[in-house]
């Protein structure tokens, strides 16, 4: 019986046991101004701020940001030592990078890896209804890259945060019937 539930070329069949605690921790991406996109994954996705890390002497400071309820919150440590522990332990953290000085170059901007040379997609969101969720990201004057009705893949969404970088929103109960059009297995 294979480890993997599903099959494609090169995947190993060995699962050496001391990876079998390893967690995929953190996507890491580069800001331009702290103070708008940390208002923007607070504000409109609905982050956590969990740790902020600065490094004066090399001139840039970390933000990790979490998708936590607000009934969650309650099992953070107010300890700093301990909640650095429980940010570098957690799953699926996003960590905002921002090299100081970067938000005062006008001409200033970070690829966001979907134009050439491509590289870097997009992160990810799932939420309970997509048509709320994109009715909101409008209200709130979000910038979409494809709408739900939007495309031959109907029902997803492509919105950016203020440094250009895609962010797929999804409904996983909708993903089945829409996928089932596109998807061979």
């Amino acid at each position: 019986m294979s480890r993997h539930l599903e099959h494609a070329p090169g995947l190993s069949e060995q699962h050496d046991p001391a990876t079998h605690e390893y967690v995929f921790n953190q996507t890491m991406l580069r800001i331009k101004a702290p103070e708008r996109s940390l208002h923007f994954y607070s504000e409109v996705m609905g982050m956590t701020l969990v740790k902020r890390l600065d490094f004066p002497e090399m001139a840039f400071s970390l933000y990790f940001m979490a998708a936590i309820s607000p009934s969650d919150r309650k099992n953070w440590s107010e300890d700093s030592d301990t909640r650095i522990e429980q940010t570098f332990g957690r799953p699926a953290l996003l960590e905002l990078t921002h090299n100081w000085g970067d938000e005062d170059k006008a001409d200033f901007a970070y690829h966001n890896g979907n134009s050439e040379p491509r590289g870097f997609g997009h992160i990810g969101f799932a939420v309970p209804d997509i048509d709320a969720a994109c009715a909101r990201f409008e209200s709130l004057g979000v910038p979409f890259v494809k709408k739900p009705q939007d495309g031959k893949m109907k029902g997803i969404a492509f919105i950016q945060d203020p440094d250009g970088y895609w962010i797929e929103i999804f409904t996983p109960s909708r993903l089945p019937a829409m996928l089932s059009a596109h998807v061979t297995d």
